[in-house]
């Protein structure tokens, strides 16, 4: 039983730790953040992570993976609307572009350990 809680622990610090990471990529401006800037960020080629909302609507969603065709960009679903807008400082988003190489580097390599899972690697 004390392995199980503490796996739980671990998970939930560090999803912690991605939602701090990810606030301090907002305030070195290196976030893209919203369906419209994430979309402007892959065409300019200034995207290196993209985090999606679980609850985004289908639509939303489709319209980033348009842009996303044939660029080898990361994807990643990491929780609702409401915590991905709490962790940038802002009202709920479907989506978030990490523009920066290294907290992009960062913030994957964090979330593959298991907190989340990536899509259309």
């Amino acid at each position: 039983m004390r392995r199980c809680r503490r796996r739980s622990q671990l998970k939930e610090k560090g999803r912690a730790d991605v939602f701090r990471l990810l606030g301090l990529a907002r305030r070195a401006g290196a976030v893209a953040p919203g369906t419209d800037a994430t979309r402007r960020s892959i065409r300019r080629g200034e995207a290196r992570l993209i985090l999606m909302a679980e609850d985004a609507s289908g639509v939303q969603l489709d319209k980033i993976r348009k842009e996303l065709n044939n660029r080898p960009i990361p994807q990643v679903t990491l929780g609702d609307r409401a915590t991905l807008g709490a962790a940038i400082g802002r009202a709920p988003v479907a989506a978030v572009a990490v523009t920066n190489e290294s907290l992009a580097t960062r913030l994957l390599r964090d979330l593959t350990d298991g907190v989340t899972r990536v899509v259309g690697e």
